[in-house]
């Protein structure tokens, strides 16, 4: 989700948790309106500081990434796939070989 969303998402649960608080405790439209305008402001608030504490905690991790160690992780991964690849194209050839003979036998067998 994207911080602009995630603020937008947050503001708007913060005016329905507000205008809930505000029915619930206020007895006159004033309370209402001031209780909802501050939940509101609070929740706003609140998803930028999560927002800012997240795209800094994601910066410092992106400068701290083990280059070196994925690159040798995926040859590993290509050097596995390409053997399982090897097994299935000879399994499949041996398979079709096996399909020919069953078929040729069926034909023998039928005249």
């Amino acid at each position: 989700m994207l911080g602009e969303n995630f603020v937008y998402f947050f503001t708007v649960q913060g005016f329905f948790v507000g205008i809930i608080f505000g029915i619930l405790k206020s007895f006159d439209a004033e309370g209402l309106l001031v209780y909802t305008f501050f939940i509101t402001t609070f929740f706003y608030l609140f998803s930028h500081i999560i927002i800012a504490l997240y795209f800094r905690t994601i910066t410092a991790k992106a400068y701290y990434f083990p280059k070196d160690i994925h690159e040798k992780e995926l040859d590993r991964f290509v050097k596995e796939i390409n053997k399982r690849e090897k097994l299935i194209d000879s399994a499949c050839k041996i398979t079709d070989l096996v399909t020919k003979m069953n078929s040729e036998a069926y034909l023998g067998n039928k005249s």
